[in-house]
């Protein structure tokens, strides 16, 4: 922003001097894609709507023409599938994939367990996370159930010393008391007449988002309708105008038009305010045992490495392979 696995693992665990749950927010391997993954979400129709190659897709129905040149319905539904069709088919698989192994385990996933991972990764942003931005409530907590469906498999068999577990709760108790944050839309503009000239539209009725697309002068918010995620108090990659406007506005309330620190005016409005939390032990003692066992694994682990388990074939022809 402008402004702004399969052998048994050993049991004795020492923590790392890094704090495992900052390093494994930033790599977990199904959470690593997301942000490939959504462009296809709003296309997945697609799987079915060309259901066998070389299928005559769609008709010559016109969706768009430049000096004369037409651009027909076919022509985009082949282009959609080619651009998108495999990362979103490859997304539905692996959380269907994920739901089988779920129950031929017997993993079970609460939803207090998705708040906790949702409240921890939110805290832990400590950049412009356009993984969080792209994806909708719904989306982002069916992600974060699969990957918790992922991690429990993996990690079923490993034990880990209560000490260990007791010892970096102790040692990272921060971690575990989160900040109040709020989630976030930006217009930047260059000047204050801009700026109130924005205001002006959104008082007449203008969407925040679609008005952020058109004017706003920071490219990597712009693209996403202005969302630059969730802020938290003294969060160093952000213009400390932004916080300080921020912090004093309600859900949904659209601030007035203040300077940034490269002499630019900006624009915020609140999407939605998440009070700050405090974790006991308890509330987090399984979190962490799956966290420390997680880094006892050999490598890296994706829902693909489970395909051929529950038989899983698609569209493109072979079975997908662990990279």
């Amino acid at each position: 922003m402008s402004s702004t696995r399969n052998r048994r693992p050993s049991t004795n665990v020492t923590p790392n001097q890094t704090p495992l749950l900052q390093r494994r927010l930033k790599t977990k391997p199904a959470l690593a894609v997301i942000a490939v993954l959504l462009l296809g979400n709003v296309l997945w129709f697609i799987s079915w709507l060309i259901p066998n190659k070389g299928q005559e897709i769609g008709s010559d129905e016109q969706v768009a023409a430049i000096d004369g040149d037409v651009i027909t319905r076919q022509e985009w539904m082949i282009a959609m599938e080619e651009r998108y069709g495999k990362e979103t088919l490859q997304n539905l698989v692996n959380e269907t994939v994920m739901e089988k192994a779920a129950k031929t385990y017997k993993i079970k996933v609460t939803d207090k367990e998705i708040d906790l991972e949702l409240a921890l990764m939110r805290s832990a942003q400590d950049k412009y996370d356009t993984a969080m931005q792209n994806l909708s409530a719904e989306q982002l907590r069916q992600k974060i159930r699969s990957q918790l469906i992922l991690d429990k498999v993996l990690t079923k068999d490993v034990v880990i010393e209560e000490e260990n577990v007791e010892k970096y709760y102790e040692e990272n108790q921060g971690l575990y008391n989160t900040k109040t944050s709020y989630r976030t839309n930006f217009i930047e503009v260059d000047s204050k007449k801009a700026a109130d000239e924005a205001l002006g539209e959104l008082k007449n009725g203008s969407d925040f988002t679609v008005l952020a697309r058109e004017i706003s002068v920071d490219s990597a918010s712009a693209s996403l309708g202005g969302d630059i995620g969730f802020l938290t108090e003294n969060q160093e990659n952000v213009d400390p105008a932004i916080i300080n406007t921020v912090k004093s506005l309600k859900a949904d309330e659209v601030s007035k038009a203040f300077k940034l620190d490269n002499g630019h005016y900006g624009i915020v409005q609140v999407q939605e305010i998440l009070e700050g939390q405090s974790f006991t032990y308890d509330d987090v003692k399984e979190h962490i045992e799956r966290e420390l066992a997680l880094e006892q694994l050999p490598q890296s682990v994706t829902p693909e490495a489970f395909w051929s388990e529950f038989n899983a074939t698609w569209y493109y022809g072979e079975t997908k392979k662990e990279k």
